[in-house]
């Protein structure tokens, strides 16, 4: 019989998250992309924490921090980080003197949140946020006059000042599709517009990371980088270094017969004996539940099949004839160098993006960053 003294270490859920990737996919965009680099840390850096991707980013060649929400800009300065930041998704009730005291640049992507930014009498920095072809963020073209005018005025009256113009491409994931070209082209027209009507912005932003790697005529003053950083390349066409490794210990070994039915419903049933091993992360902590009956993890270095519903706080693995003691170490997804699934496999699995499975991780899973 083991005793306490003989068996492993205790182990738990643990993401790791690799900055030296990171870092290197930042130098890649900063070396090759046609115009600086904004570091998007949203969603707490895509999953991989903010405060650590904001300043491995920047020390990297990145210039900019890029956010969605005004608190996610404010976490940015209560870390310290005194880079230019943009936030551009918030309410038209939008706070703009917490923007100016902290030095937050704003997006605006309506007359109405003009308006309201205009009132508040903070001198903020603003983004003209175009409409490019997604029906989502930003004005619809035949709004883009009237806001560019009514920028102009407030801008000569000294209440705001318009740093830059931006936009977003809705296919710039499939490189060549015709939608990149026209929502390129309403861009600059809006751009131009916008010259005209005399604001001078500084940058002129529109390319994502797909559109980074794969549209050069699209790099224009800034290219907004952020599942780049982390190592997803949206359009398939460059391999980047991948920042997690999420890894879990196994907590039970079991042998069972053949015809025994695994987990919640039945859905998986032995065709012979078997050996399994429960590992303690489920849908709670980010795993997909949809991905049930095509996952695997590495385990004793070979890709073992996850059988059975992922439950919420557990998943079993089929490890057939092979012996595995309880505190091995399962890898749920890594960069793959050493054969074991990676966040792409997952998202397959999951009918999903990796997007999807870097932000998705739970709270619970502890993270070691290195």
């Amino acid at each position: 019989m083991r005793t306490l003294s003989t068996l492993p270490a205790v182990r738990e859920p643990t993401l790791e998250v690799d900055l030296t990737a990171v870092a290197a996919n930042t130098r890649r965009f900063a070396r090759t992309t046609g115009g600086a680099v904004m570091a998007v840390v949203k969603a707490d850096g895509f999953g991989h924490g903010l405060a650590d991707v904001a300043r491995t980013a920047l020390a990297a060649g990145a210039t900019w921090l890029g956010v969605t929400s005004l608190a996610e800009a404010v976490a940015v300065r209560a870390a310290g980080i005194d880079a230019p930041v943009l936030s551009w998704l918030n309410p038209v009730e939008v706070n703009a003197m917490t923007a100016w005291v902290h030095r937050i640049d704003l997006a605006v992507p309506s007359l109405l949140h003009l308006e309201v930014v205009v009132d508040a009498g903070y001198p903020v920095r603003v983004h003209l946020q175009l409409d490019t072809g997604l029906a989502r963020d930003g004005a619809a073209p035949g709004d883009w006059p009237a806001l560019v005018a009514a920028a102009r005025r407030a801008e000569a009256d000294g209440r705001i000042t318009v740093a830059g113009v931006m936009g977003h491409l809705a296919m710039a994931a499939e490189p060549g599709h015709a939608a990149n070209e026209i929502g390129r082209l309403a861009f600059l027209h809006g751009v131009d517009l916008a010259v005209r009507a005399g604001l001078r912005p500084s940058v002129r932003h529109l390319a994502a990371t797909a559109a980074a790697l794969t549209d050069p005529g699209t790099h224009l003053d800034l290219v907004r980088i952020g599942a780049g950083l982390v190592g997803i390349d949206p359009s398939g066409t460059t391999r980047l270094r991948s920042a997690l490794r999420l890894t879990a210990p196994v907590v039970q070994v079991r042998r069972v017969p053949a015809r025994v039915g695994i987990g919640y419903g039945h859905t998986y049933v032995t065709d012979r004996a078997t050996t399994l091993a429960l590992l303690p992360l489920g849908y709670a902590d980010g795993l997909p539940r949809v991905a049930s009956g095509r996952a695997e993890v590495q385990l004793a270095g070979r890709r073992r099949r996850v059988v059975g519903v992922i439950s919420m706080d557990q998943i079993v693995v089929d490890l057939g004839d092979e012996p595995v003691e309880p505190g091995a170490e399962a890898v749920v997804f890594g960069p793959g160098d050493h054969g074991e699934p990676t966040v792409e496999d997952w998202a397959g699995w999951a009918d999903t993006i990796p997007h999807e499975i870097v932000t998705g991780i739970g709270a619970r899973v502890r993270r070691s960053v290195r």
